[in-house]
């Protein structure tokens, strides 16, 4: 007995039950013994209720499946089948289980021929199904499970105009063909026309969900890129790449938004705002230079070529201070961290634009169009923040030697604070300092032992503040 669904598989063996039928059920629940099901559902009186019967890799014999008997028999006298069919026993265990198996298997083999003669002359596998499914293919399955190797066996759907897939597509055609021909209730309808309606009805369902699938298909095409970027840097990092030029790269490529944010190369020269610049690049490296400095620039391009030079020449300074080697294996951890935190978040956000994009259609705008049109900003805008976060950690972030005994409470909170200011707040210390014709970078520092816990850790390990430096304070 063949159902769609298994919530309606096991409405039937309810019903089964109560009528007092025994029988096995076949769906999700039962996958361990569904091979077992399977194959002595041909026995005489078997009654098997089912979700889909294709793909079980097990044929129906009429009158039982001897070998499955008598393995069943095996494993009640306490013989391991699966050592015996993996070939995991030795020579001696072979033979001994052999030995015991050839007679279990006549005597079944002899039981079960007797009993296919007898179901052979009863009419052979009877399939019944309660309703059409959407899809032929599963339909013709279940139906084919029965006459098969030239055993005798028969098939009957039993269909309802209130079916889903009857009420969807073909519910007026058949209500309209059956009281036309004023079939009488519970007759079986054999008209070609009604077969024809409701093949016309599973086509139009599986045309839809083919569309659905395609659909759904081109969505991911949009994701594969995106994450065949992304894996692929990862990929670089993970075998070891040396990233410096790549580092130096997203140095570069900041510095360049950031002067081009707060010096317009389509404004006059007298109307950028210096002082904010240098704010906005101290929040990204050490800076040196001053308003005063940069005062008599009038071209984009030198600026740039400035900073750059500046943020180099900090660059190779931290590298010469903690080797080259460090430096290398600095920049990948930073790099992978920062990658996976900022990768995670734009999964998060993907899924939510996939959920509502559906919603542009009402403003006659394609949905699949705008959704790779705001998934490659949102691409965009992934790798910039990469890149931010990438040069902030890489300046700021500070080594501590494992073997170094731990520093006082006080000294490592004023230590937590120094390193949280530069990293914060050290852009607008930059601003107060070049107020005041100091040099910008070197922020006021502000101690204090009020750290939030949650809080970012100001090392730059992108911890917890209490999973890092406030664990031991």
């Amino acid at each position: 007995m063949g159902t769609v669904s298994i919530e309606k598989s096991e409405r039937l063996s309810g019903v089964l039950s109560r009528r007092g039928i025994q029988h096995n059920v076949l769906n999700a629940k039962n996958h361990e013994k569904e091979a077992m099901i399977v194959a002595q559902a041909g026995r005489k009186g078997s009654v098997t209720v089912a979700t889909n019967m294709a793909g079980r890799g097990v044929d129906i014999l009429l009158g039982g499946n001897p070998e499955y008997l008598a393995r069943q028999e095996m494993a009640a006298r306490e013989f391991d089948n699966d050592r015996y069919l993996l070939f995991e026993m030795d020579e001696d265990e072979r033979t001994a289980y052999e030995a015991e198996y050839e007679p279990i298997l006549t005597k079944f083999k002899a039981q079960t021929d007797a009993e296919h003669d007898e179901v052979v002359g009863l009419g052979g596998l009877y399939v019944q199904g309660t309703e059409r499914h959407e899809s032929r293919r599963i339909d013709n399955q279940l139906r084919g499970r029965s006459g098969r190797q030239g055993d005798p066996g028969e098939s009957l759907f039993y269909l309802s105009l209130e079916d889903d897939l009857m009420r969807m597509f073909a519910s007026d055609r058949v209500a309209s063909i059956m009281n036309r021909f004023k079939w009488p209730e519970g007759e079986p309808i054999e008209a070609k026309m009604v077969t024809r309606a409701v093949e016309s009805a599973q086509k139009q369902i599986e045309e839809r969900n083919y569309e659905l699938r395609k659909n759904v298909l081109k969505y991911d095409e949009v994701m594969n890129g995106q994450r065949a970027v992304i894996y692929g840097e990862r990929r670089k990092i993970l075998e070891g790449y040396d990233l410096k030029e790549q580092a130096l790269g997203f140095v570069e490529d900041v510095i360049a938004d950031v002067v081009a944010s707060w010096c317009p190369p389509d404004t006059y020269p007298e109307d950028w705002d210096r002082e904010a610049l240098l704010v906005a690049l101290g929040e990204f490296f050490p800076l040196r230079t001053t308003v005063a400095d940069i005062e008599d620039v009038r071209d984009v391009a030198e600026l740039q070529a400035r900073f750059v030079h500046e943020a180099e020449e900090a660059y190779e300074a931290k590298e010469a201070d903690i080797t080259p080697e460090v430096m290398r294996e600095l920049e990948r951890v930073v790099l992978l961290n920062i990658t996976d935190t900022k990768w995670r978040e734009h999964l998060y956000e993907m899924d939510y634009l996939q959920e509502g994009i559906h919603l542009r259609s009402y403003a006659q705008r394609d949905p699949l169009t705008e959704y790779q049109r705001e998934a490659f900003m949102m691409f965009d805008e992934l790798t910039e923040s990469i890149q931010e976060d990438f040069v902030k950690y890489i300046y700021r972030v500070e080594l501590v030697r494992q073997d170094q005994p731990p520093a006082p409470a006080a000294t490592r909170v004023q230590r937590v604070q120094e390193n949280r200011d530069e990293v914060a707040a050290g852009a607008g210390g930059a601003g107060e300092a070049v107020r005041e014709g100091g040099q910008a970078g070197n922020p006021q520092q502000a101690f204090s032992d009020k750290i939030p816990r949650n809080a970012p850790c100001p090392c730059g390990s992108g911890k917890k503040y209490k999973k890092c430096h406030g664990a031991a304070a």
